[in-house]
């Protein structure tokens, strides 16, 4: 059964996806010049699951699998 919201959690898997790519460049960044976890790795993740969960319950999910 499709949700009315489904339109909304599909542009919030694409946030999802441009946050992953802002992270892997980061963190292939950090990689190249041995520097470490990025500053904002943890930020950018914690949002990457904030909207990801925001996505799922919006498609009438209680839980992120």
């Amino acid at each position: 059964m499709s949700s009315n919201y489904d339109h909304l959690a599909e542009r919030l898997d694409a946030v999802v996806e441009d946050l992953d790519e802002i992270i892997f460049e980061q963190l292939r960044e950090a990689s190249a010049e041995k520097s470490g976890r990025p500053a904002d790795d943890k930020r950018l993740t914690q949002a990457r699951r904030a909207i990801e969960k925001a996505a799922h319950l919006l498609r009438g999910r209680e839980t992120v699998e």
